[in-house]
């Protein structure tokens, strides 16, 4: 049997929260969410996530302290991330920060599986 892979979903826009969350439900994956970074940092240190999506504009704690608020604890620090965004052209500056890719906000469902289990192979 296969293992569910557990992922992390940190974005305050709750309509698209619930989307990804059904996406990746009906993809097999175990999935536990955030509504901000603070909860985000706090769900990922409990829950042990196998992977991280990522917004960048959150109230209390934005996506880019979370992450670096993430490499400070040696149980979050290897998780792998992969950054929410509408920006496009912001790949070179996540890259520089260790997240292992990004996803642009209107990827398709397909596109975004797709994104995740590359990123899960990878670091498995």
């Amino acid at each position: 049997m296969e293992v569910k892979h557990k992922i992390l979903i940190v974005d305050d826009e709750p309509d698209l929260l619930e989307l990804l969350k059904t996406n990746l439900l009906n993809n097999g994956f175990d999935v536990v969410t955030a509504a901000n970074g603070l909860e985000g940092l706090d769900q990922a240190k409990s829950e042990q996530p196998d992977l991280i999506l990522l917004d960048i504009k959150m109230p209390k704690m934005d996506g880019y302290t979370m992450l670096r608020e993430l490499k400070k604890y040696g149980n979050t620090r290897s998780i792998p991330v992969i950054m929410l965004t509408v920006y496009d052209k912001m790949k070179d500056i996540f890259e520089l920060e260790g997240v292992k890719g990004y996803i642009i906000k209107s990827a398709s469902d397909e596109e975004i599986i797709k994104k995740i289990r590359s990123v899960l192979e990878k670091e498995g």
